[in-house]
């Protein structure tokens, strides 16, 4: 979670929207490569509130497919991209949304969420 705008915009939406995430009986996990340290601090400065998950090995990012090459201002490096996946209770994906937006990711997942996907 590196503390960048768009990082910023898509965890403190899902901060700010954890009423609706909550009524949908979901849990939220972020996951992200950078480091304890790094993302604890993270968390305390935009005060989430939800699971938030060091992968410095990027072992559950390979797992589920999303590490992967990038290009930023034309250098090429591995990274993840973006991406939300709902996982029902009985631990199989029943949705991804790849390449998320960060500005409408928290209308996009509880949508889906109270649309019936799996809780």
């Amino acid at each position: 979670m590196e503390d960048t705008p768009r990082c910023n915009t898509q965890a403190c939406g899902v901060r700010d929207r954890r009423a609706d995430y909550e009524a949908a009986g979901a849990r939220v996990v972020g996951v992200s490569p950078d480091s304890v340290t790094a993302i604890r601090k993270f968390a305390d400065k935009h005060s989430l509130e939800f699971t938030l998950l060091a992968d410095e090995d990027h072992s559950v990012a390979e797992l589920y497919g999303v590490w992967a090459e990038k290009n930023m201002y034309g250098r090429e490096y591995r990274g993840v991209p973006r991406a939300t996946f709902l996982i029902g209770p009985d631990g199989v994906i029943s949705r991804v949304f790849p390449k998320v937006s960060p500005k409408t990711h928290d209308d996009v997942v509880p949508e889906a969420l109270s649309a019936g996907m799996p809780r």
